[in-house]
């Protein structure tokens, strides 16, 4: 039954690279494809969120000499994880991953792709303040409400629940339909920061 059209379902970054196998893989990654499928029948908006970088990413720690993965280095617009390679433009890797349906999505947004700066969030890149205009398809669509599932939850998903709740969405995060990467205790501060700024944890 589907819900309300004011509900958009925003699935994110369910690519090769971030599943088993790939070269930045969350753990149990490809776990959640069976349940988003079945979630996209009971929303009317829906939206796959596509890291897409080029070969030269700046957050890539093999374009920087002496630097390992998992690594933090400053860039202009603040600290950065520098990540193994991964969802190089065009690749294999930066492909959804096989299994998940992707006929029902209304948008592919990607993000990622300016070389100098990381995109996170499905709604600005990192410097917080370049839009990648989801918002703006959102508003026109009349969505009100975001559900988010995907990979990973204490990055790319938690950035964009952070953002969309910042521009007046109402944000609920299905944690059984996303993973984590969990660095150094990252999940549980990105459970606490979505929780306290009102994203409900599902």
């Amino acid at each position: 039954m589907l819900q309300a059209t004011s509900t958009a379902l925003i699935m994110i970054d369910i690519q090769n690279d971030f599943c088993p196998g790939g070269s930045l893989a969350v753990e149990g990654g490809d776990q959640i494809i069976e349940t988003v499928n079945a979630l996209q029948d009971d929303y009317p908006v829906r939206v796959l969120t596509q890291d897409w970088h080029p070969a030269d990413h700046s957050s890539f720690a093999d374009n920087h000499e002496g630097a390992a993965p998992f690594s933090m280095t400053e860039m202009p617009y603040g600290p950065q994880v520098l990540w193994p390679r991964h969802c190089v433009q065009g690749t294999a890797g930066a492909a959804f991953k096989s299994g998940l349906d992707t006929d029902k999505a209304d948008l592919i947004i990607r993000k990622g792709y300016n070389p100098k700066i990381d995109s996170y969030s499905a709604f600005f890149e990192n410097d917080h303040k370049t839009p990648t205009g989801l918002e703006g398809y959102l508003r026109e669509r009349g969505v009100k409400k975001l559900v988010m599932v995907g990979l990973a939850t204490d990055f790319c998903v938690r950035f964009s629940a952070v953002d969309a709740v910042k521009l007046g969405f109402q944000v609920t995060v299905l944690q059984d339909a996303c993973r984590a990467i969990d660095m150094d205790g990252s999940l549980a501060v990105a459970l606490e920061e979505m929780d306290s700024l009102g994203v409900l944890l599902k």
